[in-house]
């Protein structure tokens, strides 16, 4: 038997102003995740392209 659609309890202002400050919150910290990652990008590519010390690789490690 289908379910029947249920209706969503009323909009409060308490829940809006909840909603409002996760929002707020989350997009603080995705941004924050960004930064780091492209700061870490960029630490990563200055070391990348200075030369490997010692003889170089001739055969890959293993992948296990």
């Amino acid at each position: 038997m289908p379910k029947t659609p249920k209706s969503s309890p009323p909009k409060t202002a308490k829940t809006k102003a909840n909603r409002a400050r996760r929002r707020h919150l989350q997009l603080a910290l995705r941004q924050t995740v960004q930064q780091e990652k492209a700061e870490r990008a960029e630490r990563h590519a200055g070391i990348r392209q200075e030369p490997r010390a010692g003889a170089p690789r001739t055969r890959r490690a293993s992948r296990r």
